[in-house]
């Protein structure tokens, strides 16, 4: 018989992981409820062709595809073989799981729109699946936390988004950096370097830069057909460096000739603006004309979220997508949205040491009794301590003392209830605290006064 194992890519979660994942959901969740976002939920699995080509070639490579059930590999022959992956996939699947969260959502709202109040505002907790390698803070199988609002082209919403970030990373204790950019500003960077319509192979090669250097950059982008000239027009983005308000100048610079860049510049401008009415400071918002992100799917503004003191990719990332529900038969209806990385999230935090200490406990009292009757005496107290709103329990066995309180310990009880034959003619109960190893003798309404 073999061993009993898990997919690479996929981990288990006991008790205490999901005590601190919960609290990583429910205060994102929070901030959600907070700027009035409303929540959905979509199938794990969606037909190939919703995901198909919405994440460009290396994204549909990652996908999960699905087999059909039953003799999946009836009408297959030889020839069908011999005409390669792509063609042979699309007659033995028809699903796949979902690679994120946001074109099923899109797929929703184009299904549902005459029951949506426009703009309508959503937030999703779901796993996602990608075909990755798993390595360090990279899954098979994942989280995702989105909020995303479809049908306006307000910036606003650009600003309300990046105070989301503020509010969510600020209230887990993580330092971050957020970095901002403007698709717009990337196919400028194409026409102003004359290299009009190469702007998705430029944003591809540009967004590796602070992982293989400006030089393996250059050779990319050389070795994808863009001349010599455009390469040296490209230079100075790389010297570009000082505040946000200086390198927006720079821009608009080099945009000169550039209306789509020109926009770009124009459109993050005003999301600053936004942001100071808003009172929020600069200290952690990075202007990033190299920030691209691999999804074909933005339009407009592009976030991007790094904790500061760990080695792990980017936490929170996100954008405005003009033309993704056009896929769908909806064209011109515009959205933005992030989408917080819960597995990355906890990775942080535990690295850093930053959980709040009492997120491993889930149960706050239990009842240690020293035979059936202290048992049958403990439960309506039990009921009253759960009818007070306390996490409580009793030990359902009838056994040693000691066994019962090892049991606290491990669970991480912070009080126990123990009730033996004195306790039960006094009414006065012995109430210890684990943590001290202090006990008194008090009155179950005491006890509750004091756990409240």
């Amino acid at each position: 018989m073999s061993k009993p194992s898990i997919v690479k890519g996929t981990r288990d979660f006991g008790p205490q992981q999901m005590v601190r994942r919960n609290y990583i959901f429910g205060t994102i969740r929070s901030v959600y409820e907070k700027f009035g976002f409303q929540p959905i939920e979509t199938p794990a699995m969606e037909n190939l062709s919703t995901l198909m080509g919405k994440y460009g070639e290396e994204g549909d490579q990652l996908l999960f595809k699905i087999l059909n059930s039953g003799n999946f590999s009836e009408k297959i022959g030889q020839s069908d073989v011999e005409e390669g992956y792509k063609k042979l996939t699309t007659k033995i699947s028809e699903k796949g799981l979902k690679y994120d969260l946001t074109v099923p959502f899109a797929r929703y709202v184009v299904m549902n729109r005459s029951d949506l109040a426009m703009p309508f505002k959503r937030y999703q907790i779901q796993p996602v699946w990608r075909g990755d390698r798993p390595q360090k803070g990279r899954y098979r199988e994942f989280y995702q936390c989105d909020a995303d609002v479809v049908g306006t082209d307000s910036l606003v919403c650009e600003a309300e988004i990046v105070l989301m970030i503020h509010e969510v990373m600020n209230a887990f204790g993580i330092n971050f950096s957020l970095k901002i950019n403007n698709r717009k500003i990337l196919t400028g960077l194409s026409e102003a370097i004359g290299a009009v319509g190469q702007e998705g192979t430029l944003a591809v090669a540009i967004d590796k830069l602070d992982k293989i250097g400006k030089e393996k950059v250059l050779e990319e982008l050389a070795e994808k057909g863009f001349s010599e000239d455009s390469l040296s027009k490209l230079d100075p983005i790389f010297g570009i460096a000082g505040t946000n308000q200086e390198n927006f100048l720079k821009l608009e610079e080099l945009f000169e000739n550039s209306e789509t860049g020109k926009q770009g510049i124009d459109e993050l401008k005003q999301v600053w603006n936004y942001l100071s009415a808003f009172g929020l400071s600069e200290e952690n918002i990075e202007l990033d004309i190299t920030l691209a992100r691999g999804l074909s799917y933005y339009t407009g503004a592009i976030f991007e979220v790094k904790a500061l003191g760990v080695q792990i990719g980017s936490i929170t990332g996100g954008g405005r997508y003009d033309n993704l529900t056009g896929a769908f038969g909806a064209p011109g209806l515009s959205g933005v949205g992030i989408s917080f990385g819960v597995d990355r999230i906890y990775d942080v935090m535990e690295e850093l040491n930053i959980f709040p200490d009492n997120q491993s406990v889930t149960t706050k009292l239990l009842f240690c009794h020293f035979g059936k009757e202290e048992l049958n005496y403990a439960l309506p107290l039990l009921q009253m301590a759960r009818l007070a709103g306390l996490n409580s329990e009793v030990y359902p066995d009838v056994s040693k003392i000691k066994k019962q309180l090892d049991y606290a310990d491990r669970k991480q009880i912070p009080y126990v209830c123990i009730i033996g034959s004195e306790e039960m003619k006094s009414g006065k109960l012995t109430f210890k605290n684990m943590s001290s190893g202090e006990q008194e003798k008090l009155d179950f309404e005491e006890i509750l006064s004091k756990l409240r």
